[in-house]
């Protein structure tokens, strides 16, 4: 059995009230996904005897706490999740689903209907970004910068610029 503190550093995202709704919602967008504990509240609170406190969960392999923390603190984009991506249909995919209700913003940056902020990103921008040839990373960086959803097709095009 995998021990439940074995990650020693866990995100913990403070939610009004909708932390169940949250992680129900990243589960369904994340194959490899699960809950791994519910703690509720019992009847010394702070919430309803029985409501959700926090929730740990776990999107590819990466473990979160959800808290019900209500609406004395909101999320801003100085905390993102970072999402590598292997192809365009992948940064398609939840680039379309994690901003749905939310707000799209540049660069592979968005925000979902929870407010929480990610970056979905392409392994190969990064790869580019980190060329050796400073001509072809600052092209890629340029194309990059045009850009809401990353287009792996106009970096490819930037990348083969002279």
């Amino acid at each position: 059995m995998k021990n439940k503190y074995a990650q020693k550093i866990v995100p913990f995202l403070w939610f009004d009230n909708n932390a169940e709704a949250a992680v129900k919602y990243y589960l369904s967008i994340f194959r490899n996904s699960r809950i791994v504990e519910i703690l509720r509240c019992g009847e010394a609170g702070p919430g309803p005897q029985d409501s959700v406190l926090t929730i740990a969960f776990e999107l590819e392999g990466q473990r979160f706490i959800a808290l019900n923390g209500g609406p004395e603190h909101k999320f801003s984009l100085a905390i993102s999740l970072f999402v590598n991506c292997k192809n365009q249909k992948e940064v398609d995919t939840l680039w379309k689903k994690l901003s749905a209700g939310g707000k799209k913003i540049a660069c592979g940056w968005l925000t979902d209907k929870f407010g929480v902020a990610w970056q979905i990103t392409p392994t190969i921008l990064l790869d580019y970004l980190n060329d050796k040839n400073p001509t072809k990373a600052k092209n890629v960086m340029r194309a990059m910068m045009k850009m809401q959803k990353i287009d792996i097709n106009l970096l490819k095009q930037a990348y083969r610029k002279k």
